[in-house]
């Protein structure tokens, strides 16, 4: 299955009055990921709604949390296709600082079909099952920022 790599630096607003990242930020790095993940094999969610009227809504998300980070740590973040269901895609996570994992979980995001008036799930067509289906691994171009919101 397809799969993607991101890199992060955490910020000092990332982390709490420990000093440690503070929890809430896996998930936020988790959408960020899974929105690059999905960029990077050509079906950016900007262009899925413009083309296609599909939004991909986040519709379950869970982190396990192994080993604590701090400010101005390089994480890497390895995001790939779990399973694709007929109207659902489950994207894995696994955060890495100087390639040990320090986290990992994933993400579900629906299929959905929206309208001027509904938004309604629907099946995932044969040509992005195939899309998210190949062997591929794409890594995101280290010249591009690495700070996060």
């Amino acid at each position: 299955m397809r799969s993607n790599e991101l890199e992060v630096l955490v910020n000092w607003g990332d982390t709490d009055k420990a000093g440690i990242v503070y929890y809430p930020n896996f998930f936020k790095w988790f959408d960020i990921a899974g929105h690059q993940f999905f960029r990077s094999c050509d079906l950016a969610p900007a262009k899925l709604e413009e083309q296609r009227g599909i939004i991909i809504p986040l519709l379950d998300v869970q982190c396990t949390f192994e080993k604590a980070l701090l400010y101005d740590d390089l994480i890497s973040i390895h995001t790939n296709v779990e399973e694709i269901n007929r109207k659902t895609i489950k994207l894995k996570h696994k955060v890495y600082r100087d390639g040990e994992r320090v986290a990992h979980g994933y993400e579900v995001r629906g299929w959905v079909q929206q309208s001027s008036d509904q938004i309604k799930a629907v099946i995932i067509p044969e040509d992005v099952k195939s899309i998210l289906s190949e062997n591929i691994h794409t890594k995101t171009d280290k010249n591009r920022p690495r700070f996060n919101a």
